[in-house]
């Protein structure tokens, strides 16, 4: 299985368990790998054999900008069954970062990294 990685996707979003970040929204950034068989395209030299990564970008900052929830594990399964509603994508690992997270201490970021193959997508 070859991978495909889109990475550093910002987006801009209203969720969260507090108030004010609902309100006032952040930044979120989404980290990609796609488990895809790049041999269609690369045979034909044709874009409909293979996952268009231009527009899977598109309907992930769709799916993180809309309807704002609580937990970033919301958000990060939202995106993974984005990334599977296309049949050439066999397992997606999907890294949401919030590095604007409130916490009453020095980081640099908070990340949650889940893998979904296309029979657990909901497990």
């Amino acid at each position: 299985m070859d991978e495909l990685s889109v990475t550093g996707i910002e987006c801009f979003a209203h969720h969260g368990v507090f108030e004010f970040e609902k309100r006032e929204g952040q930044v979120f950034v989404v980290d990609l790998v796609l488990g895809i068989d790049t041999r269609p395209a690369a045979a034909s030299d044709a874009l409909a054999d293979t996952v268009n990564y231009g527009s899977l970008v598109d309907d992930v900052k769709a799916a993180v900008e809309r309807d704002p929830v609580d937990l970033i594990e919301t958000v990060v399964q939202r995106i993974a069954d984005t990334c599977l509603l296309d049949s050439r994508v066999e397992w997606a690992r999907v890294t949401l970062h919030k590095p604007d997270a409130p916490i009453d201490a020095t980081f640099s970021d908070v990340a949650l990294t889940i893998t979904r193959t296309r029979g657990n997508a909901h497990d």
